[in-house]
């Protein structure tokens, strides 16, 4: 399979010969959290024990809030962990996080179903409406 290639509603994230099966994602969004953490590491952003720690805190926090661990909000705490260890790290502050994920949602908000969301400097002013 291609990295592009789906079954059954998963996206696969490729590997090579004689490597472990892929990885299978839900949704988009879990691939590109995925793929964010690999690239903020690659970066020196933080060692790939900060980052596990980050993760196993994240899963703690939600399951001693009453998470099941059914599996399915897994990657809620993947996002969840590289909220906290980036503003940790001050790669980017809490209020940057929040202002980019209001911005996201303006932007989803314009935007037709189906079509790729796409952000403009609009969708990060924090007035009460945002123009198409």
């Amino acid at each position: 399979m291609s990295g592009g290639d789906t079954a059954l509603g998963h996206a696969f994230v490729p590997c090579e010969p004689g490597q472990p099966e892929p990885v299978a994602f839900a949704e988009p969004w879990q691939a590109q959290a995925f793929a964010m953490v690999l690239s903020l590491h690659r970066r020196g952003c933080f060692t790939w024990a900060e980052w596990a720690d980050a993760l196993a805190q994240a899963i703690r926090r939600a399951q001693d809030a009453g998470d099941p661990d059914h599996g399915d909000t897994y990657y809620l705490h993947w996002l969840s962990a590289l909220e906290d260890l980036v503003a940790r790290k001050a790669v980017a502050t809490r209020d940057e996080l929040a202002r980019t994920a209001r911005a996201w949602d303006h932007a989803a908000d314009r935007t037709p179903h189906g079509q790729p969301i796409e952000l403009r400097a609009s969708d990060f002013d924090d007035g009460p409406t945002h123009a198409a």
